[in-house]
């Protein structure tokens, strides 16, 4: 059966146990995953009441096998929780309870690495396990948003919604298969991104960014503390602005005087919700002198600096040339 929007209302749990995304029969039991991935829809507030899961398994970077279905929670369905993903009680008539799917979810999670956007998921499987008097599911958890901090530490925001943007992933956001699917392609793509195998997600970051350049002790920027948005402290737009005498600084603070948007910022529209963005905007509200100008901007005042410096040069090098002219013809 499917709702009007398309959404599978229910699977053969048999068939949905062993799919691929096209519906082929998934790989073979060798063909083991490197990291499972979980996500579920609840009813209402009780963290307990499971509607739909999604399970999708990943091996060397590829989608190997899926699991979805809806589930009957055995509780009410609020308003606030129907608006955001759109199941209702009417959708989950003859789907199975979670109690009855716990066994299927229990083998394609058990021992293994189990991969969810934020812990809420984590919770809500224990506590569905507690109400149906299930045993608990034993597997290493693995939070894709920490992984995405760490990958892309720049982003104003690691919501799924706003991950799978950036990183260009299609995505039916509260969809518990689809959101499955683009949290495993986050761990993915960010493994790509880093370099970090999936052991080393579970190892504290120790990786420290490259020290800014210094500040040249001269320049149209001496004096300036200058935090950069979108590109990194040791980058080539961190050296022009050093070069120039500004003091490269981390992030916003109470002593910066600009906030220099780069040109390869990637985040869009979403820029202004940067943390150094809002710290920079409240810090001009209060009436301090922090301004924000992009990439662009700041570099033309340079290159205007830079040639008002060489047109007093040259005017002085002329003064100086008509002084010797004179006292060498005795007019001096």
């Amino acid at each position: 059966m499917r709702r009007d929007d398309g959404r599978v209302m229910f699977r053969s749990m048999d068939l949905a146990k062993r799919t691929t995304p096209n519906g082929a029969p998934a790989p073979a039991d060798g063909d083991v995953p490197d990291f499972v991935v979980v996500d579920v829809e609840t009813a209402c507030s009780s963290v307990s009441s499971i509607c739909q899961i999604g399970i999708v398994g990943f091996r060397n970077g590829r989608e190997i096998f899926e699991y979805e279905t809806l589930v009957d929670p055995l509780d009410r369905f609020s308003s606030f929780n129907i608006r955001i993903h759109g199941i209702t009680s009417d959708h989950v008539l003859g789907a199975p309870t979670f109690g009855a799917i716990h066994g299927i979810v229990d083998s394609h999670l058990s021992g293994r690495v189990t991969v969810a956007h934020s812990f809420f998921d984590k919770g809500a499987l224990s506590a569905a396990c507690r109400v149906h008097g299930r045993p608990g599911i034993e597997t290493t958890w693995l939070d894709s948003v920490r992984v995405a901090e760490r990958a892309w530490p720049e982003l104003p925001s690691h919501r799924l919604n706003v991950l799978t943007k950036f990183l260009g992933i299609k995505h039916r956001h509260h969809d518990a298969l689809s959101d499955a699917r683009a949290a495993g392609m986050v761990i993915v793509r960010a493994s790509e991104h880093t370099g970090i195998d999936l052991a080393g997600w579970f190892a504290p970051s120790r990786v420290r960014g490259s020290p800014a350049p210094k500040a040249a002790p001269a320049g149209a920027l001496k004096g300036e503390r200058v935090a950069i948005l979108g590109a990194p402290r040791d980058g080539a737009l961190a050296r022009r602005l050093a070069a120039a005498g500004a003091r490269i600084v981390a992030s916003v603070g109470a002593t910066t005087t600009k906030l220099v948007i780069s040109n390869d910022q990637p985040f869009g529209r979403f820029v202004t919700a940067h943390a150094d963005h809002r710290r920079a905007a409240e810090l001009q509200s209060a009436g301090r002198a922090v301004e924000i100008l992009y990439e662009d901007d700041i570099l033309s005042r340079l290159t205007l600096a830079i040639d008002c410096s060489a047109g007093s040069l040259a005017e002085r090098d002329d003064a100086d040339a008509l002084s010797a002219s004179r006292l060498a013809s005795g007019r001096g």
